[in-house]
């Protein structure tokens, strides 16, 4: 069954635009309700969660009128972390968990994703299935059976504790000295409160969120402002997040960046060594860089790909028993600790690792050296679909031929924005950005 309105993450654009107006998220928020509420005798429940974006209070309404109608009892988190709602849904015995967050995208846009009562995010089947109830007409519930909605107040403390769970107890982060750049998103209070409660000095930045600045020259997609005050401060590390803290990028004492590929291949190489990686695999999207591929082979660790997007990630973890993956934006998935990316906590396994080995982060962001990458972005219109055109498909045959076995190319549609995103690997540097710029070219012409 085709899906329509959700992309690779829930569903997603700018907001009062469609598909993200009120009136839409209250019939999804009706038509998740009758999906759910499938045994209409018994007392059901979602918890909902947001991050820091104006439109949040507008579309947090909306969801609670369509579940309520359908006879949901609502929690309402406020502001969290996405991993949060993730781990929330099922230890309040929710039947369903909602982040409303567009993540990294700017405030204009926000998004809707859901969670099963297993605290993972939806099948594509599941999704399917609510798209056709909403298409429907959606049986609300009796008057007597209308749901209600309540605020939980210790939401943060749920999340800060569970955090603060999965750093050893008998380490401390006391005598570190962190930057953490919270995106003016989700994690904004969470994240310095559980650095500061395990010990460290606290740097924050991206902390004083007004509903419109979430990401704006911060956080995970924008590192230059951490690293400035990593340098300005004297700091031995710094941990950048986007909006809703599902994302992580790693900045050692020179302000220098290490990205999901590089936390990965330090995770997965520690977990290895203590016997704890399942399956002796760690699951990746196809951005991967090769290096990362090269670097786990060579210490007997397998890397199995899925497409792009931490639920086809999770997804496939599920399905092969392994318990770490991630993607290069910085998702970093280990079902020990978490049923989704959780930035915080990646990060403070990175700190636990220069606890443990006393070594500066500098000495453990870079634990490959990546294959040329280059990645560019084309913006396409409404109704347009410039992978069809025949000037597109013709640039990039001729580009897959000119490197041969010398790199990797992939062209795909963003899930989540209109874009068409262009990416490529590479030894040879210039034929790298010469394979890059004719396919962008033609793209641009037929967008």
């Amino acid at each position: 069954m085709a899906r329509k309105l959700f992309g690779t993450d829930g569903v997603r654009g700018t907001a009062n635009t469609h598909p993200m107006t009120a009136d839409l998220a209250l019939r999804l928020g009706a038509a998740a309700g009758r999906y759910f509420r499938r045994d209409q005798s018994a007392a059901h429940r979602v918890v909902i969660g947001k991050d820091t974006r104006l439109s949040g209070y507008m579309f947090e309404n909306a969801l609670t009128a369509g579940f309520t109608s359908t006879g949901m009892n609502v929690l309402l988190l406020g502001p969290v972390p996405t991993p949060a709602v993730g781990l929330m849904t099922p230890s309040m015995r929710a039947d369903v968990g909602v982040m409303i967050s567009a993540s990294h995208n700017p405030h204009e846009d926000n998004g809707i994703k859901f969670f099963g009562p297993d605290g993972y995010k939806l099948s594509d089947e599941a999704e399917a299935e609510i798209e056709q109830i909403l298409e429907s007409e959606i049986e609300p519930a009796q008057a007597r059976h209308i749901g209600r909605a309540r605020r939980i107040d210790d939401a943060l403390f749920r999340y800060v504790e569970r955090a603060k769970s999965t750093f050893p107890s008998h380490l401390r982060l006391d005598g570190l000295k962190v930057v953490i750049d919270c995106a003016h998103g989700a994690a904004y209070r969470a994240a310095p409160q559980v650095l500061w409660e395990l010990g460290a000095e606290v740097i924050p930045i991206g902390v004083a969120p007004n509903g419109t600045n979430i990401n704006d020259g911060c956080g995970s997609t924008h590192t230059a402002a951490a690293a400035e005050a990593v340098r300005q401060h004297g700091a031995d590390v710094g941990i950048c997040l986007d909006g809703d803290a599902d994302r992580v990028m790693v900045l050692d004492e020179t302000g220098a960046v290490a990205d999901g590929d590089q936390i990965m291949a330090l995770l997965a190489g520690r977990w290895a060594g203590e016997g704890r990686l399942k399956g002796g695999a760690l699951v990746a999207t196809v951005m991967s860089n090769l290096g990362l591929e090269r670097h786990l082979g060579e210490s007997g660790i397998a890397l199995h790909r899925t497409g792009v997007g931490d639920r086809y990630v999770v997804e496939a973890m599920r399905a092969g028993g392994y318990n770490m993956g991630g993607e290069q934006s910085g998702h970093i998935v280990m079902t020990d600790y978490a049923t989704t990316g959780d930035g915080l906590i990646a990060g403070l396994q990175f700190l636990r690792e220069m606890v443990e080995t006393d070594r500066p982060a500098s000495a453990l962001v870079r634990c490959f050296a990546p294959v040329p990458q280059l990645l560019k972005n084309v913006r396409y219109g409404t109704g347009a679909d410039p992978l069809s055109a025949e000037a597109v498909r013709r640039a990039i045959a001729e580009a897959e031929a000119q490197m041969g076995a010398r790199g990797r190319l992939l062209i795909r549609k963003s899930g989540t924005e209109p874009l068409i995103r262009v990416m490529a690997e590479c030894e040879d540097e210039g034929l790298l950005g010469q394979v890059v710029d004719g396919i962008v070219a033609e793209v641009e012409a037929a967008a």
